[in-house]
C-alpha cells in the first residue's frame, strides 16, 4: 500500500538535514514504512490509536504505545507527527505535539498535498512559528522549534478540539476525525431499520465506531444478554463506552480495541457490521470488507447469523456464498444494500 507522508516525514533524516537525538524521540500517529525502519533508532516511542497500525509498528520492532498510556509530563527533544486530514483532529495533535516537545525541541510534521498539507501547514505555522518546509513524495514537510515564537494559549484552546462533545441533540457523544463524527451514517442507519428485534444471546459489532449500532441492537433486540463492541480506532471506542454506559446495567458489555481482519477472539450468536473500506491513506480497499465477513463466519456459532451493511457494487457476495449457508439481500436504498448470512448448522 503506497503511503507516502511517513516516507516524506523521515526524508530531512535521510538527507542529514536533522540527526536524530541521542534521547529518545515521540512519533504521533506513527505508521511504520520503509524509510522509518530504514532511518529510525529503535528507541523512537511510536503512538498510535489505530490498531492496524499499531501491531505493524510492534512487528517491526518498535515501542508502540496507545495515546495516553506514557508517563504524564513526559517531554522530548524531538516530535514527529503524522496529521490525518480532519482539521479540528489535527489541531488537536498539534497542541498534543506542543505539549510533548521540550523547551528548545524540534517538532516535524508531513502532509500529503491532497490530505489539507496547505492548511496543515498554516496551522502549524500559527502554533510554532515560521516553519522550514520542503516538499517530497506530493507531501510538504514542516520543521519548527519549540521556542519563543510558540502559542501556548493556542495550543490550550486546540487541545480541547480532541475531548468528546455531545452530538445530535445531545443523545451521543463524538469526537472529530471519527467515521461519520457528527451525524448518524446512512449505511449504518439503513442497518438499524431492518434489524430483527429477535436478535437475541451474546453478539458482537465489528467497527463499531462511536457505538451507533451497538446502541440500537440493544435498544431493538431485548434477548441480548451480552455485547462486544469491536472497533481499531481508540479514539472512537472511547465515545462507545461513552454511549453505551446506559446499557450496562442490562447487558454485559466488552470493549474490544482490536483488529476485526485479524480474527475474533470467541464465539457470537449474531454479529452486526458496517464495515470499513477504507485504509489509513485513503486508497478503496474491499479486501477489509471481506476479511470482516470471513472473520464473522470463523466466530459465529452453528446457525449464528451474520447482519451486514455495504455499499452496493462492493464485490461480498462471492465470499459470503463461500461461508455461508444462506445469503439474502433484505434491503437496497440510497446506494447500500442490507444482507443477512446464517451460517450452516
Amino acid at each position: 500500500m503506497h503511503d507516502p507522508a511517513p516516507e516524506a516525514l523521515l526524508h530531512p533524516f535521510v538527507t542529514g538535514q536533522v540527526a536524530w537525538p541521542a534521547a529518545p524521540a515521540l512519533f504521533l500517529r506513527a505508521r511504520a514504512g520503509t524509510a522509518l525502519c530504514a532511518q529510525a533508532p529503535r528507541t523512537l516511542v511510536c503512538e498510535q490509536g489505530f490498531r492496524p497500525a499499531f501491531d505493524a509498528l510492534r512487528r517491526a520492532g518498535f515501542a508502540a504505545r496507545a495515546p495516553g498510556e506514557g508517563p504524564r509530563g513526559e517531554a522530548f527533544p524531538l516530535v514527529l507527527v503524522l496529521p490525518p486530514r480532519q482539521r479540528e483532529e489535527a489541531r488537536a495533535l498539534f497542541a498534543e505535539a506542543f505539549d510533548r516537545a521540550e523547551a528548545g525541541g524540534l517538532v516535524v510534521a508531513a502532509m500529503a498535498n491532497d490530505a489539507g498539507a496547505k492548511s496543515g501547514q498554516a496551522d502549524f505555522e500559527a502554533l510554532f512559528g515560521r516553519a522550514a518546509v520542503l516538499a517530497k513524495h506530493k507531501c510538504r514537510v514542516f520543521r519548527a522549534i519549540r521556542g519563543d515564537a510558540a502559542d501556548a494559549s493556542l495550543a490550550a484552546r486546540w487541545r480541547a478540539l480532541d475531548a468528546p462533545r455531545p452530538i445530535l441533540d445531545g443523545r451521543y457523544a463524538s469526537r472529530p476525525g471519527v467515521f461519520a463524527w457528527d451525524r448518524i451514517d446512512v449505511a449504518s442507519a439503513l442497518l438499524a431499520e431492518h434489524l430483527p428485534a429477535t436478535l437475541r444471546g451474546h453478539g458482537a459489532d465489528l467497527g463499531a465506531g462511536w457505538g451507533y449500532l451497538s446502541c440500537e441492537v440493544l435498544a431493538r433486540c431485548p434477548g441480548v444478554a451480552a455485547l462486544d463492541v469491536v472497533e481499531a480506532e481508540a479514539r472512537a471506542l472511547d465515545c462507545a463506552k461513552a454511549n453505551l454506559a446506559p446499557f450496562r446495567d442490562r447487558v454485559a458489555l466488552d470493549f474490544l480495541w482490536h483488529d476485526a481482519t485479524a480474527g475474533l477472539p470467541r464465539r457470537y450468536d449474531f454479529i452486526v457490521t458496517n464495515p470499513p473500506f477504507h485504509a489509513l491513506p485513503g486508497e478503496t480497499r474491499p479486501d477489509i470488507g471481506r476479511a470482516f465477513i470471513a472473520a464473522a463466519a470463523e466466530a459465529l456459532k452453528p446457525g449464528g447469523v451474520l447482519w451486514l451493511v455495504a455499499n452496493r457494487q462492493l464485490p461480498y457476495e462471492e465470499v459470503l456464498g463461500a461461508r455461508f449457508a444462506s445469503v439474502r439481500i433484505v434491503a437496497q436504498r440510497d446506494g447500500f444494500k442490507v444482507v443477512e448470512a446464517v451460517k450452516g448448522r
